[in-house]
């Protein structure tokens, strides 16, 4: 009976549900983790900033990342799902989902670069001003090389987290890894055999994604080791 559902929840049509399913969960956990990056490294390097004319849109980046720090994922898709419906843009349930993860990941990565950045002693910073670098051409010479090995692994450990929290995205109808697997269950599966199969799924994203970060930090690593 057991084989016999097994070979049953890996027919044809269930394939296609669960690598829709996976296909949404990796493009909600690459896109956000990509477009969070981006944008967090801008809001980093605009609370860092210390020009009186940048200092709105420094505020501006404090309170965002302090509101979506602490505003819980799923709280924010659902302010994001309402807001679409009442603002009547008719977004896509993963249209939601995907903006709701680019809010959440550009909040913890802007305050995890932010951290990596001001990790680097002052005296560089003087020493960038001595060469007469402006702002951007010492953070791009000078002070990001160095704060790379700090902001790599919580950045990679993150990315990992994130991939899991893609999950809450089913709350409002997203068909990822998990509501293509509450769709089996409620279709008879044993309940164990499809979480099963969608945990080997989630590790399937994940471990290669952790991999990858523990490799550029030890290369990071070695490469600062190297340094006279």
């Amino acid at each position: 009976m057991s084989d016999f559902h097994l070979a049953e929840l890996f027919s044809y049509y269930n394939v296609v549900l669960l690598l829709k399913g996976l296909a949404a969960t990796f493009l909600l956990s690459v896109i956000g983790c990509f477009a969070g990056f981006v944008a967090g490294f801008v809001i980093a390097i605009l609370r860092m900033t210390r020009s009186l004319a940048l200092a709105p849109l420094r505020a501006a980046a404090f309170t965002y990342c302090f509101l979506f720090r602490r505003i819980p994922f799923l709280v924010t898709l659902m302010l994001v799902f309402f807001a679409s419906q009442s603002s009547k843009l008719e977004l896509s349930t993963f249209s939601v989902a995907l903006v709701s993860v680019c809010l959440i990941a550009a909040a913890y990565l802007g305050e995890i670069i932010r951290s990596g950045l001001e990790s680097v002693h002052k005296n560089q910073w003087e020493a960038a001003q001595t060469l007469n670098f402006s702002y951007l051409e010492s953070l791009r010479h000078v002070i990001v090389p160095q704060a790379w090995p700090i902001i790599v692994p919580p950045t990679f450990s993150f990315f990992v987290m994130f991939i899991k929290d893609t999950a809450l995205a089913s709350q409002i109808g997203v068909m990822e890894l998990t509501s293509a697997s509450k769709v089996l269950t409620n279709k008879g599966f044993s309940a164990a055999l499809v979480y099963g199969t969608v945990l080997v799924l989630y590790f399937l994203i994940s471990y290669p994604l952790s991999r990858l970060g523990k490799r550029l930090e030890n290369s990071l690593a070695a490469t600062r080791n190297r340094r006279p």
